[in-house]
Order: structure tokens, then sequence, then C-alpha cells
């Protein structure tokens, strides 16, 4: 098939968000069977064109989303694809199918962002001929807001690279703690935006609790607006939280940063359609502490591969489990083989692939 894959207007392909992170990612499966295009915004430093693991990655001139739409409206003209894919856009779908009603265009949304509960998110919604959820509880969601297109939404789960994401050997571990600045106590690791739904709050507390009983330190690889850092900073000092906060880390070395860790946490307090961060924590063999919420109780089974706090609002909550894996190497080592395993056999980017293919050639 020739499939084309338009990436959203804000951040350029190959970029930093998880959006544009996934769909290189399946871009690049994808490439072994079809013939695959993502066009994305033009943006300093990068070609107008250019190529990557088979993909040929097209970049159009952007600068707000309605001239970025007209360049891929343009850039489509005397062009003939079997699959449009648009990326967490409902309005550039409906638009591109209206443009080329002889194709087939699909939405691939990540969350609940850009799909608000009104009437003109239903409108572009019924141009699509397939829209793809990453969780079944993102689909669940939306068949909950929008009844009329429940037939068309298939579930996608997203993956990880499984080479790259993978257990520290002892030397990895040594040598990314030291580059890091991390010394020799149980690590607690967060990855993500630090923005308050996140919940990092709720992972300071925590820490704060277990700290009393296990000797912990807390490790935040993301960043906020500066008035929220500062506000965190002082918390975790009143706390008297041990933290090391390393910033937002290019996606190329992340997984560096899960090789330092013993666990990971992910305190979510609002619905997380799928949570990228607890694949990756699982793929390099850490146990995960995750908020029963959205769709991560698809991938964390609770007390398997991985342990699920209901009332993830309460950080007395995540701090038993803290203290049980501080206390208990060994179950996190066995909790840690188990999750990499799950995510072996259900969460690497060549089965995503396998089945956007198998929904996309019918």
């Amino acid at each position: 098939m020739k499939i084309l894959i338009v990436a959203p207007e804000q951040i350029p392909v190959p970029g930093s968000g998880s959006v544009e992170i996934c769909i290189l990612a399946i871009a690049k499966q994808l490439a072994s069977k079809h013939k695959v295009t993502v066009v994305s915004r033009a943006s300093k430093g990068l070609p107008a064109q250019s190529s990557e693991s088979g993909v040929n990655i097209v970049r159009v001139p952007s600068g707000s989303s309605k001239v970025y739409i007209a360049s891929v409206l343009r850039y489509i003209q005397g062009k003939f694809f079997d699959v449009i894919q648009v990326d967490n856009r409902p309005h550039y779908m409906a638009s591109i199918q209206q443009a080329y009603p002889k194709m087939k265009v699909t939405l691939f949304l990540h969350s609940l962002t850009f799909v608000p509960p009104n009437s003109s998110v239903a409108k572009s919604l019924r141009h699509a001929k397939l829209i793809i959820a990453n969780s079944s509880s993102l689909k669940q969601k939306l068949t909950h807001r929008f009844p009329d297109v429940a037939s068309k939404i298939r579930t996608v789960e997203l993956g990880v690279d499984t080479s790259r994401f993978r257990p520290a050997t002892t030397a990895d571990r040594t040598t990314y703690r030291k580059k890091y600045g991390i010394d020799d106590k149980y690590t607690a690791l967060f990855v993500g935006r630090v923005i308050p739904r996140k919940g990092v709050p709720i992972l300071l507390k925590a820490a704060s609790i277990a700290g009393k009983e296990v000797p912990l330190q807390v490790v935040v690889a993301g960043r906020g607006r500066a008035s929220y850092m500062k506000q965190l900073r002082a918390t975790a000092s009143k706390l008297n939280v041990s933290v090391k906060w390393i910033g937002k880390q290019k996606h190329s070395d992340i997984h560096k940063v899960y090789q330092i860790a013993d666990c990971f946490v992910c305190p979510s307090q609002k619905h997380e359609a799928f949570g990228l961060v607890n694949v990756e924590a699982m793929a390099s063999g850490l146990p995960v502490i995750a908020s029963k919420v959205g769709g991560i109780p698809e991938i964390v089974k609770h007390e398997s591969n991985g342990f699920l706090v209901d009332d993830y609002w309460r950080a007395e909550r995540f701090a038993q489990y803290l203290i049980r894996l501080g206390k208990n190497k060994e179950l996190g080592r066995v909790i840690g083989t188990k999750a990499r395993s799950s995510v072996t056999q259900n969460f690497t980017w060549r089965q995503t692939a396998d089945r956007l293919s198998a929904l996309y050639s019918h």
C-alpha cells in the first residue's frame, strides 16, 4: 500500500513530542512492507525532504495550522495514496477527506486532548473512514462522547523499541548513574511533562513517607513551567526528600535514564489514554507503580507485572509499594522480568504496525 501519515503542526518529524515519536516509530515498521510518506511541518535545520529507515519525510510550510493544512492539501494534489492517516487532528482529517473523497482518510487518536465533546469535532469525525484509538479506554471514552461514530472506532495499542529499551547491565547502570550524578540509594523514577495532572507532588509525598523505612531518592526527568518547578523544589525540601531534577531528556537518550532506576512511578491524576512511559519502563525491566486510570490497567497487571494504585490521589498508597520494593530487591527483579516479557509479547512497534496494516488493507 501507499500510505501517507500526516503529523500535527506544532513539532517537526523527527521530533521530541510523544505523538511525533510514535508516528516515526510506526512509519519505520510499516515501511518494511509498504511505501510510507510522513508529511510534517518545515523546520529550521531540517531539509524539505529526507529519508529515514525507508520512510520518506516531507516537510511543508507552516506557521499556523491554517497555513499547514493548506500546504498538506497542496502536497497531496495529483498524488494517490491507499490510506492517509492523520494523527490527533480531527479537523485536518475532515479537510483532507472532503478535498479527496476517493481516498481512505483515517484518524489516529493518542488522547482526548483534541476531541472535546462539541459539535464541530463531532461533525469532523463523521468524515473519517476509520478512527483508531491507542487503548480500549480511549475507545470507550470516544464511543461515549461520539456515539454516532462508534462503529468506526478500532483499537491499536502503541509499542516500544525493545532492543533500545532493555534491562540495564551492571556496567550500564554504573555508567549512567555516574553520568546523571545519582548515588547508590534505591531510586524511583518519573519521566514525563511536569504538569499538575501528572501527579509529581503525590510522588514526592510518597517518597517522604517511604523514606522513613527505606533510604531512597527520586529522579524526575522532564520539565515544567518555572513557577511550578520552583513550587515542587520547595515541596521536596520541606518534605526532606532527595530529588535529582535532570530536566527533559532527548528521546534518543531516554532509555539510559530508565537504566539508572530501581522502579518507575506513574502517579497520573487524570485520564491517560495509553501511558507510553509505563511501557518504556517495563521494557527496561523496571517494576512500575502506576495510577489505576485510563488505559494504564490494560498494560500494568496488578501484583503480576507491576502495581496499580486504586485511590491514586493518596500518597500513602504509592508509598506502600515503594516500601515493599525498597525492602525486597528480589520482588522487584521478578516483577521487572514479567514486565519485560509482557511488553515483548504485546507492545512492540512491529505489532502496532501489523495491526494497522491489517485494518488498512481491508
